[in-house]
Formats: structure tokens, sequence, C-alpha cells
């Protein structure tokens, strides 16, 4: 645990790739094989389950601090992190622990089978050996809200310099649903066919935005220049749902979702289609809610996601269909190697071979000849349920992460309303001492209606200021949330709109953030509800 706390801290203290490529090797080099698997499985999102609920761990931290809850509450706003939190109260341990972090993460997994009791005294006494830093990291692993800032891609590259494998071998060995216990760093290193797990996903390769603010997409003229000659490119509608490859080996089938979730069971509606596939399959594509030959907004799908039980009811009231866009393997081969063109001719020929025509769909190629013809079929996009347009080099390969060049994705304008703050909040990490977690209003009549929160677009100067302006204009105080004076006007964006009954406006909004500060707008010149509800029609 010393180690990991150290490299935990050793990688915040940096904002520089070589350096924390450097420090992650420094690690791999000086750890046990075993705690080279756990800390792989942390920075890779597998975390250990909670056997302990946040609940009884806050009341057994505020008993060992020896403080009134009232004034563990008001550090908890401050701090904005409950695991530092703990950590910042206890009393100081000239104790470090000797245990592995191996050692660490099978004691907390044993916490399932004791009794309450028998939990209490086990955390009481674990914290009494750990120094500052390896409690609060103890206090992460412990909580479930274990994060670290360092992409899976520079993992893979300082263990791809320790071990000479290359970094997409060993990034397809790490995908799928292995954990520590059950595969060895041994077993990682030495294995020559990484496919020889037959549920096994390939890497997703991933758009890059065309813009990349939440100002003005980019026109015609723009891609133009950027991308060079139109006729390089295929076009796709880029679609609202969940990311998925689909596989088909040794006769069994698997989903995956772009979040290495295993998603088989909670689509069985195509289920029959990939039994369908010949063996040696695996596409790429998206799953949508479908309906009359048609993708529903994301709004339905989402009605389904998270259910333990899909009931009859949630079955017909979101069918889901798959429209495909991809094929990685085929026969048993990895295909990924080859033209986008030549790989869109194999998915083409698969089409033609399985015929289920209500759940398994091509992505259809949008034809064009010029940017500027593309750029007005894409101001089509909401009509077709649509995000936007995706381009894809023809004679690109199919790779691994998001990288610049070959794929990109075109996204239609924001949709937009000008909108009050109401209430603020204290954000998180280094923003924990400021208000940077907002909830804006439109006007109903003479009352402002709460219809959206959100907590990106606006500079670090923009949220001094807004913080300032919250500190002396509270209203009211709910806990941590402050009711602030209706004053600053907001413009809003989002990329959809939906009918929401657990909203007092009545709609949901996808994806909100803060477009422009409107300090040229007095409130009473804010949007209405009214002109919310009309973008549902359009």
């Amino acid at each position: 645990m010393k180690a990991f706390a150290q490299l935990f801290l050793s990688l915040d203290e940096t904002n520089k790739t070589n350096e924390k490529v450097r420090i992650l090797k420094d690690y791999f080099n000086s750890v046990p094989d075993s705690d080279k698997m756990h800390m792989l499985a942390l920075f890779t999102g597998r975390r250990p389950k909670r056997p302990i609920n946040s609940t009884l761990i806050r009341t057994y931290a505020i008993e060992v601090s020896n403080i009134p809850q009232w004034l563990f509450e008001e550090s908890y706003h401050v701090v904005g992190d409950l695991a530092e939190t703990m950590s910042l109260l206890m009393p100081e341990s000239p104790n470090s622990s000797s245990k592995t972090l191996t050692e660490w993460i099978a004691e907390i997994n044993q916490q399932y089978t004791r009794t309450e009791e028998e939990r209490k005294l086990w955390l009481i006494e674990s914290w009494a050996m750990l120094d500052a830093q390896e409690r609060f990291v103890f206090n992460k692993l412990l909580t479930g809200s274990f994060r670290i800032g360092v992409s899976q891609s520079l993992v893979v590259k300082a263990l791809a310099d320790i071990t000479g494998i290359e970094a997409p071998a060993l990034t397809h060995r790490i995908m799928g649903s292995w954990m520590p216990e059950d595969y060895s760093y041994d077993q990682l290193i030495r294995e020559q066919n990484a496919a020889d797990n037959i549920s096994r996903p390939y890497p997703f390769f991933l758009a890059y935005p065309i813009q990349e603010t939440s100002e003005k997409r980019k026109n015609a003229e723009e891609v133009g220049a950027a991308l060079g000659p139109a006729d390089e490119w295929q076009a796709e509608w880029k679609w609202d749902g969940i990311r998925a490859q689909m596989i088909k080996r040794g006769g069994q089938i698997f989903i995956w979702s772009r979040g290495e979730d295993l998603a088989t069971e909670k689509f069985p509606e195509l289920h029959p289609f990939l039994n369908a596939l010949p063996d040696g399959t695996v596409l790429d594509g998206e799953i949508l809610s479908f309906q009359n030959d048609l993708p529903l907004s994301f709004s339905v799908l989402q009605t389904r996601i998270g259910r333990k039980n899909l009931t009859k009811k949630i079955l017909a009231d979101s069918p889901v269909a798959t429209i495909v866009y991809d094929c990685l393997e085929y026969a048993g081969e990895d295909i990924r190697y080859k033209s986008q063109s030549e790989r869109r001719e194999t998915l083409e020929g698969l089409y033609q071979q399985t015929k289920f025509p209500e759940v398994f769909n091509l992505s259809r190629l949008i034809t064009f000849k010029t940017w500027e013809e593309l750029e007005t079929i894409r101001e089509q996009s909401r009509v077709m349920i649509a995000e936007g347009i995706m381009l894809k080099r023809k004679n690109a390969s199919y790779q691994v992460g998001r990288k610049r060049g070959d794929w990109w994705k075109w996204k239609i304008d924001p949709l937009s309303v000008d909108a009050v703050m109401i209430y603020a909040q204290k954000g998180h990490g280094r923003r924990a001492d400021l208000y940077t977690d907002y909830t804006f209003a439109v006007w109903d009549g003479d009352k402002l209606v709460p219809f959206a929160k959100a907590y990106s677009g606006l500079t670090d100067a923009e949220i001094n200021k807004v913080d300032y302006f919250v500190k002396r204009n509270t209203l009211e105080k709910f806990g941590p949330v402050r009711t602030v004076k209706p004053e600053l006007v907001f413009e809003i964006g989002f990329e959809g709109i939906n009918k929401s009954s657990r909203h007092k406006s009545g709609i949901a909004l996808r994806f909100p953030r803060i477009l422009r500060w409107r300090t040229d707008k007095p409130k009473e010149e804010a949007d209405t509800l009214d002109s919310l509800k009309a973008l549902l029609n359009e």
C-alpha cells in the first residue's frame, strides 16, 4: 500500500506526460506481480465492491476523529471529497503499512462475510496502521470513489516499454471482464494470442471532434480546408445510442459496451441475429431503441439501461436494434488492418447473408460530392434522430483509441436557451471551495421554473466571478446548496430535449452545458418554458 499511495501522490503532482510514464514504470519495476495486476485493474476501472456502506463509514470516521457530526459535515462541504475529509480529520498516525496492495484488497473483499461489528473493528484498526497518504488512498478504495488522472493509454505505454510488447496488443489483452484474482501478470505478458479468450472485444476506435468547443460548429469551407478532397471520405449519420461490439466466436455470442460492460443479456432481441452470424465475426455499431424502421431518442433507451429485470412491458416500450458500421473480425481473422472501404465491403456481404432486417441495420452511407453539399445534409440530423455526421477516411485502418486524422465527428450546432441561475453548489477536487455547479431556470409566467443543471463551459476567471456573486447574494441555504438572487443570465446549450414526468418543468435536456455568460442580458429577457417546449416539436 505504501508504494501504491506514493504512486497516487506522485502522479497527482505532475501534469507532464513523460514524467507520468516514468513514475508508472518505476512502480511496475518495484512491486510484486500481483500488485501490478491490481494496480492495472484499478487504473482501468475495475474497482472492488464496497463492503461497508458510506453512511456507516462516515459514522465510524466521526467517532475516530472525535468531533461533532456538524463539524464533520461542514468540513466535508469545504473539502468536497469524503475520502480526503476522513483522512484529514483523523488523528495523525506514526504507522505505515507493510501490507501489499493485493493484501489490502483481499481484506476489503473478505468483509462481505463478516458481521457489522467485525467490519467496524477491522476498519478502525486499519485506519490506525496507515499514515495520512495511505489512509486517503485506502478510503478511496473502500468508498468506491477511486479515480486517477491518468489515461489507460499512458499505463499501457509504460507497460509496453517494460515488457517490449506492442501497446495495441496490450490494450487488447486488458479488455474484457478479467479480474486480478484470476488473470496473472505472467498470463498478460506471455499470452501468444490475445484472441484465445473468445469473449474478448477489440479496443474501440474513437472519432475526434471537428469542433472541440461548445460554440458554433465549423462550416463546410473550414472542414474542407482541414480534411482535404471530399472524395477521400465516406460519411454516415452519427447515431445517439450505446456503442457496442457484437461478437460470435466458438458458437457463443457476446455484446460489449464501450465502457467494457458485458451486456449480452441486456439485449435479447439481438441474440437471434448474432447467432446467425458466421463464427469468428466481430461487428462494431450502435444499439438504439428502434421502431417502425426508425431510431427513437436516447431517452427511450434510458428506460431499460440499468434495469436488472427486463419485463415484457420494458421490452415492448423500448425495443432495440443495432445499426452496424464496421467489421473488425471475419472468419476468425482480425481485419482491422484493412482499409475502411475493404471492411465496408465485408460488412455489406455479411448484411446480405444475415437476414434480420428488424434488428440488423447497415449504417447508410451518405452520398455527397462536395463539403458544401454534405453541410446541407447535416442540417437534417435532428430529423434523422442523429447527432450529426461521422467522417471516415476511405483508406484508413481501424485504430485504437481516439486518434486525430482518420475518423471525425461533425456534430450539429447545439440547441440553446438563455436561462437564469437560481441555485449554486460547490464543486469537487481542486474546485471544492468554489461554487461551480449551477441550476438554471426559465420563466413560466412570472415564476422561474428550474429545468437544468450545468457545471461546465466557464473559464476559471468567470467561475471566480460567479463564486464571488454567489457568496454575496445567497438568499437561503439547504445543506450544500445555496439559493441565490436570480440575476445572472447564461446561454445553456444542449443536444436534445424530451418530455419528462420526473422534472418540475416537464422536460429533460441531453448534455446541458454553459455556452456563455450573457452579461449583456437582464433576467427579464431570459427565455420561457413555452419556448423550451416548442423545441420538442422541432
